[in-house]
């Protein structure tokens, strides 16, 4: 699976651990940045990252800062993105199950690598049920 990554300054270190957890799962990581810890603005790596997922370049989006909340509503701003922020696994799966989530949006000031991991590998194992989940999605777009 092609993934996009991006991160923020608040998200640098977490963001290297799970591109590691990403490639050790067979998976091809397109990192957006940042590449550095220094402070950065979080838009400059949400919309590279959005737009890869928005022109099907990527499957899927991944992005990381301190609260995830910035990230996910500058991805969001995309049509056909769907960011979600997880911070338990069970957030992560039922994104995916019922909002066809396609960009995963992690807090790293509140999640271990241990769970960041787990949190990422359970997104990107979960299937969209459709059905009448689909009904729902389809009223998302403005």
């Amino acid at each position: 699976m092609d993934i996009a990554l991006g991160a923020d300054h608040a998200g640098y270190d977490l963001k290297l651990q799970i591109r590691k957890l990403l490639l050790d799962l067979g998976h091809t990581v397109s990192d957006y940045g940042t590449h550095t810890a220094e402070s950065m603005d979080y838009p400059d790596v949400a919309h590279p990252v959005a737009e890869a997922v928005e022109d099907r370049e990527c499957e899927f989006g991944i992005l990381i800062c301190g609260s995830a909340n910035g990230v996910a509503i500058a991805a969001n701003k995309h049509n056909g993105i769907r960011a979600a922020i997880c911070w338990k696994e069970d957030i992560g799966k039922l994104a995916r199950q019922h909002n066809n989530a396609n960009i995963l949006c992690l807090p790293a000031r509140y999640l271990s690598v241990e769970e960041a991991g787990k949190i990422t590998s359970v997104f990107l194992e979960t299937e969209f049920e459709g059905g009448r989940h689909q009904r729902r999605v389809d009223k998302i777009p403005c």
